[in-house]
Parts: structure tokens; C-alpha cells; sequence
């Protein structure tokens, strides 16, 4: 009995002692966000969500497909303006120390390059085709920053959430799609000691020339009159909030629901789906046979005239859909657009697992918003669509001034909504 409560012991002590290599972290991050320290407070931010899924000792990024990306980068659009301008790449890297890499849009590397030293060191930390950097998997760092944010980000040293990277100084810019997707992120990075103020124009400058070939590609396939790039016309529209429809140029698709399901997650989600996981998203527990999951995804590709990649279920073509744009204003802090292109569940009549899942996100991320609002206009749009929901009801009567005639219309749905 006395060596299994010597045992216990020590087993706490070991979980106190790895908590307190973090409180600092932790601290730091508050002193921040109160406006006690000077840390960027994007960084801060960063930090705070970081700490849910990041272990700030964790020796390197984590690895995406047991680090075989070499499909998915022969499939990428950012492949062929990436490898144009390599020796370039090279040259640039090679000349003032940095190591170069390009990721997805999920974060993940497809492609480094750089001399034999930096591309070593960097290869310590993961930095290498197949490593994660989106928030989720490392942390705070330019690359997650410049896909949370769709701007260039820099981070210095110890602003790196994880330990292992406060030798390097990192500097970043979203690549953009000619529709304004972001494609991945060009990444610049060194030692600290060898930090330059001229990287973060070059980074730019760099991503100019591949968004401008990225144009110049469109173009061409557009004008070849060959079938070398699949994809749909222009126009795809995905209605998938209080409604179940998408159309082209103006003409309704006919898609059965469970294309339309599947249209939505790939819109959602731009990195895709394993075939297992876009299964599990749509049919849960219940048995189906993989024959008819692919006859599903088969017939909205020929919808979309080949608009869905193979290897990796995801979109290879831009569709607007509300729900997406509701998540972006969302994102931006603007709720004013948020409550104008939420209009009502999303796909309401769909029973799918990822639907639901992603039904109740929206759902909570907007009521969070106007809750979270001054504006009396916010909570009474919202309030209108959830007659139910007596907190919106009383959040309207707190913001609206005294004397504002609309008091009457939201104590009359307080008073519905408490009588129900």
C-alpha cells in the first residue's frame, strides 16, 4: 500500500511540476490581454487559444499524412508559379540565410527550399514538406497568423508560442486565388540573429509574382479551349442557411439533398476531407456502402463540371456560399453583415452528422455575436428569427435607450417567449 501511495506522489508531483513550467506562459498571456505587457495583442490572442491543443514544449511540428504531401502538391495551383520562380526562391534564401517554404491552405508544408545549414536546422522543428503550422498543430507563429488572418505576419522569437522556435525570426503572406480564396502561405524564415527589415517587403513582393502567375494561368486554360484544367463555370452559388439550394449562372442545380450536403462541408471546410472522415460527416454510425458514398460524390463532381478533386475530397473551383461569408464577417468582428446573411439554419431539413456539427456552430457563433453587441439593432434582427430565446429578448430591452419605441416590440417577445 505504501509504495502505491508513493507512487501517486510522485505522479503528482510530476503533473504539478509539468503545470508550472507553463504558468509563466499563461500569466504573460493575461498581463497582455489587460494591457500590463507589450506584446502585439494578436500574438496574445494567439497565445490564449493556442494553449487549448499546443504543448508550448513540444520539440516540432506535427505530421500531416505520415509527410507524404507529393500528391497533394502535383495537384496544388500554387505549383506551377512556385516552381517558375524557385531559382529565385533559392537564390533569395540561400544568399541571406533563410530557408523558403510554401503551405495549403490547411497550414501544411508541400514545399521548402534554402541552403544545406538553414534547411537542417528548420528540419529540427519539422520545418519540411508535411509539417503542420496552422494555430491548431503549433501554436502561434507567422504562418497560422497569416491563415487566421488573410494579412502578412511576422513573428519574432519568443513571441513563438512553442520553446523550440524562439531562435527564429518568421515572415509571411497569405496567397491569394484570383477569387480571393486563400491558396496557402509563403513563408520566410531564419535565426533570429540574421532577422532583416527588408524580408517582410520581399515576402510581399514574392507573393505579388505568384498571384500575378496565378491570373496569368487562369487566363491561359480559359483561352486554350482544352480540357487541361477542370472546373465549373463561373457562378456556383450555394444557398445553405434557412434554404437547400445551389445554382449556376442563374439556373438551379439539381442536386439531390445529399449532394447538397456534401457540397456544403467541402464549402466550410476548403482543406477537405479523407474519404473516411467526409463518410463519417454524412452517414454517422448508419451502414452504407462505399459504392453508393462514391456514386453521391461522383454525380455533384459531374454537377460541378469536375469541380471536386480526387485524391482529397475538396473543392477545386469557388463556390460563394452564406454560410461561409457568415463565418468571415463573423471572423472580421462584423456583425452587422453576420445577422444580414444569416437567415435561418443551416441546411434545416438535413439529419448528417457534420451538418449538425456545424448547424449548432453557426448557430452559437451568431447568437454569441449579437449578445456580445451594444448595437440594439443586432439583438433585435436576431431576436426576430428566435422568438424563443427570452436572453436576446432581455439583452435587446438592456441596449435599447429609454424612450426608444422598439422596447415595446422586445418586451412583447420577452413576455411570448416567457409565457412558452
Amino acid at each position: 500500500m505504501s509504495s502505491v501511495r508513493s507512487d501517486l506522489r510522485q505522479r503528482r508531483a510530476a503533473l504539478e511540476s509539468e503545470w508550472a513550467r507553463w504558468v509563466p506562459e499563461l500569466r504573460e498571456a493575461r498581463r497582455v490581454l489587460e494591457g500590463e505587457a507589450p506584446l502585439r495583442r494578436e500574438v496574445a490572442d494567439s497565445w490564449v487559444r493556442s494553449l487549448h491543443t499546443v504543448d508550448p514544449g513540444a520539440a516540432s511540428a506535427p505530421v500531416t499524412d505520415g509527410g507524404e504531401v507529393r500528391p497533394r502538391w502535383a495537384d496544388s495551383p500554387l505549383r506551377r508559379p512556385v516552381i517558375d520562380l524557385a531559382d529565385e526562391l533559392n537564390s533569395i534564401a540561400d544568399d541571406a540565410g533563410f530557408v523558403a517554404g510554401v503551405t495549403d491552405e490547411s497550414g501544411t508544408l508541400l514545399w521548402t527550399c534554402g541552403g544545406r545549414v538553414m534547411r537542417r536546422r528548420a528540419e529540427r522543428v519539422n520545418f519540411a514538406p508535411g509539417g503542420r503550422w496552422d494555430e491548431q498543430a503549433m501554436g502561434t507563429n507567422a504562418l497560422s497568423l497569416a491563415l487566421r488572418t488573410g494579412r502578412p505576419s511576422a513573428v519574432f522569437s519568443a513571441e513563438h508560442l512553442v520553446a523550440a522556435l524562439h531562435g527564429w525570426a518568421c515572415y509571411c503572406a497569405p496567397i491569394h486565388a484570383p477569387d480571393g480564396r486563400i491558396l496557402g502561405v509563403l513563408d520566410l524564415s531564419t535565426t533570429w540573429d540574421r532577422s532583416h527589415p527588408l524580408a517582410m517587403s520581399t515576402v510581399r513582393t514574392l507573393v505579388s509574382t505568384i498571384e500575378t502567375r496565378l491570373r496569368a494561368d487562369l487566363g491561359d486554360h480559359r483561352g486554350s479551349g482544352t480540357a487541361a484544367v477542370p472546373g465549373p463555370p463561373a457562378g456556383v452559388r450555394l444557398t445553405c442557411l434557412g434554404a437547400e439550394e445551389a445554382e449556376r449562372g442563374g439556373v438551379r442545380l439539381r442536386l439531390r439533398p445529399r449532394q447538397l450536403e456534401i457540397l456544403t462541408l467541402l464549402a466550410l471546410e476548403p482543406a477537405g476531407f479523407t474519404s473516411e472522415r467526409l463518410r463519417d460527416a454524412l452517414y454517422g454510425e448508419r451502414p452504407v456502402t462505399a459504392s453508393t458514398f462514391k456514386a453521391e460524390v461522383s454525380h455533384l463532381r459531374r454537377a460541378l463540371g469536375g469541380g471536386v478533386a480526387t485524391r482529397r475530397y475538396a473543392l477545386t473551383t469557388p463556390v460563394e456560399c452564406d454560410a461561409v461569408e457568415v463565418l468571415r464577417a463573423l471572423a472580421a468582428g462584423d456583425t452587422d453583415g453576420a445577422l444580414a446573411r444569416y437567415r435561418g439554419p443551416l441546411l434545416p431539413q438535413s439529419e448528417a452528422p457534420g451538418i449538425e456539427a456545424w448547424r449548432e456552430h453557426l448557430e452559437v457563433a451568431v447568437r454569441e455575436a449579437a449578445l456580445a453587441s451594444p448595437v440594439p439593432d443586432h439583438a433585435l434582427v436576431y431576436g426576430e428569427r428566435v422568438p424563443h430565446d427570452a436572453e436576446i429578448h432581455e439583452h435587446a430591452l438592456r441596449v435599447l435607450p429609454a424612450g426608444d419605441p422598439r422596447r415595446a416590440l422586445a418586451a412583447g417577445r420577452l413576455s411570448t417567449a416567457l409565457r412558452d
